[in-house]
């Protein structure tokens, strides 16, 4: 769990600097940052998205996903939860872009083959270099990530947390079902909405992405489905 809590508290850090920095930034520059970090977003997902290797997954994982996001009201959850920290920010002079900030940082960092093998590394051998590499990486980005949408990006460091440390502590068990196909179709959906946050940042799309988080998931279950479907053909 070294990696994992290193990666966490890199969050937290580079959060806290960011909000430094943010103070420091001239108000007419922040939109065309925070745009600019739109772009970056959509070329991070592009890059992503070429990654799977399955298309029919990628189709069923984010329709399914919609679903059980919509039905779940994760999108309203959210900005309800956003509304509240963003109203104690306010009260003290400053003001967040609390849920979009938290999303595109817990998309960006938790999203990707380095997230899943790195912590799969950890699990079943020891070796948290993967990790740290991706804890450096993480660090960097919470500062510029904090600084144009605020606070909530250091709240990433929760889902940063749990899902790099829960697949270490199950990583025995989890390791025959995270096979390739299924890690790389996982990066191509995840992809796919972190490209739906850059059109939003661009362009205010006003994509309901949290409502599309269930659809990351999906590939774990619907790999083996359809191999199954396959061999019985």
């Amino acid at each position: 769990m070294v990696g994992v809590i290193a990666n966490t508290i890199a969050v937290i850090i580079g959060g806290l600097i960011g909000l430094g920095a943010k103070k420091i930034i001239p108000e007419a520059w922040k939109d065309i940052i925070m745009k600019g970090i739109g772009l970056i977003s959509i070329y991070v997902g592009i890059t992503g998205a070429l990654e799977g290797d399955n298309t029919l997954i990628v189709i069923m994982s984010i329709v399914f996903g919609a679903m059980i996001g919509e039905a779940c009201k994760l999108e309203e959850r959210l900005n309800g939860l956003a509304d509240k920290m963003e109203a104690r920010l306010d009260a003290k002079g400053g003001k967040s872009n609390f849920a979009e900030g938290f999303v595109t940082a817990s998309l960006l960092m938790c999203v990707g083959a380095m997230t899943v093998v790195g912590a799969l590394d950890a699990g079943l051998k020891g070796d948290n270099s993967l990790l740290f590499t991706k804890t450096a990486m993480d660090g960097v980005s919470a500062i510029m990530f904090t600084a144009s949408l605020g606070v909530g990006v250091i709240f990433a460091c929760v889902p940063v947390f749990i899902i790099e440390g829960g697949i270490v502590l199950l990583a025995t068990a989890v390791s025959p079902v995270m096979t390739t196909s299924v890690i790389n179709d996982m990066t191509c959906t995840g992809s796919l909405l972190i490209i739906a946050l850059g059109l939003n940042m661009t362009l205010g799309a006003k994509l309901k992405v949290m409502n599309y988080m269930p659809a990351v998931f999906l590939p774990i279950a619907f790999c083996p489905l359809y191999d199954w479907i396959v061999s019985l053909l």
